[in-house]
């Protein structure tokens, strides 16, 4: 009897060691969805279509979108990491996680980035651009400032949330200005948008990909970039470095996460399927018209990234709470 039972056991755990592998191997075996905690027609978003549209002529497997927008980004975020840690939940995500780490209490944010969700490979990165509306009588990022400092707290800027790399770089920008502006958040990027080309705020700093047909048609009139080298998709269009803002840098970066959790040959087989994907010549020139540059790691190295940004945001909160 007692035999019967071993020999029992030992089949029952031969076979659920032979599955685990098995698991992976045949993954993903129905629909996955990417979850993007910001609105239509942002960067996240328009990013994790494409990318969703590959991987789902890779694997043969649906890989379908759901907005779940709201709190900067806290909404979505929290959905992820509550889900079932099988590979069937993604999250797209940006440096908006890394910063709230710092910016929001845990209370806030109902999740700790690094504990919760796991590093599956980052996409891309973009630089941002900051713009006003038409009506601001300042041509320049130094005019722009002087007008700020001439009346301060008067003028306002938009952003896609509190903790958005927006925010983050609106908070920065400030600080190391000088000047003093009312942030008005909005729930997504798209009304944020609507409401600097409305006059409804009077700056913005968004994503060149996003801005830039907005500038191309006069809506709104750019003022700088925030990368170390000017745009090539904006290139007559100063980086703020140039225009008299010494060591303001700012991009937005996105990633890919799944639960915590999620077995380690499934994140391998995500990443490697979005670093071929990021590496398509086809796809870097897309990304490249539109000002965004590719970004390919290992899941550990991205770990190792996402733990630094982490730092670094708390850095930049630190010094403009100061400010």
């Amino acid at each position: 009897m007692a035999r019967r039972f071993v020999l029992a056991l030992a089949v029952g755990l031969l076979a659920s060691f032979s599955a685990c592998p098995s698991s992976a191997q045949d993954y993903p075996t129905h629909a996955v969805r990417i979850i993007v905690p910001f609105g239509a027609g942002g960067p996240a978003d328009v990013a994790a279509r494409l990318i969703s549209n590959v991987l789902q002529e890779s694997f043969g497997q649906p890989f379908i979108i759901e907005n779940r927008t709201g709190a900067g980004g806290v909404i979505g975020t929290v959905e992820a990491a509550k889900s079932p840690a099988d590979g069937y939940t993604l999250l797209m995500m940006s440096n908006t996680q890394t910063a709230n780490e710092s910016l929001l209490t845990p209370d806030k944010r109902k999740y700790e980035l690094m504990r919760d969700l796991a590093p599956i490979a980052p996409v891309n990165s973009s630089d941002l651009v900051i713009v006003v509306n038409p009506q601001v009588p300042a041509k320049t990022l130094q005019e722009f400032i002087a007008l700020a400092k001439a009346q301060p707290g008067k003028l306002n800027y938009a952003s896609s949330g509190q903790g958005t790399p927006y925010h983050m770089a609106g908070e920065l920008f400030k600080a190391l200005a000088g000047i003093e502006i009312v942030h008005v958040p909005y729930r997504n990027s798209g009304e944020a948008r609507s409401g600097v080309i409305g006059g409804q705020v009077q700056m913005m700093i968004d994503a060149v990909p996003a801005m830039a047909p907005n500038i191309g048609e006069n809506q709104v009139r750019a003022l700088a970039t925030t990368g170390r080298q000017r745009s090539a998709v904006l290139p007559n269009i100063p980086t703020a470095i140039e225009a008299g803002v010494p060591g303001y840098e700012a991009t937005i970066w996105l990633g890919l996460m799944a639960p915590a959790g999620t077995p380690k040959p499934i994140v391998d087989k995500l990443n490697a399927a979005v670093n071929a994907i990021v590496k398509r010549p086809d796809i870097e020139t897309l990304w490249s018209q539109q000002g965004a540059v590719p970004m390919s790691m290992t899941a550990e190295e991205f770990d190792k990234f996402l733990r630094g940004d982490i730092v670094k945001w708390g850095d930049v909160v630190k010094k403009f709470n100061k400010s």
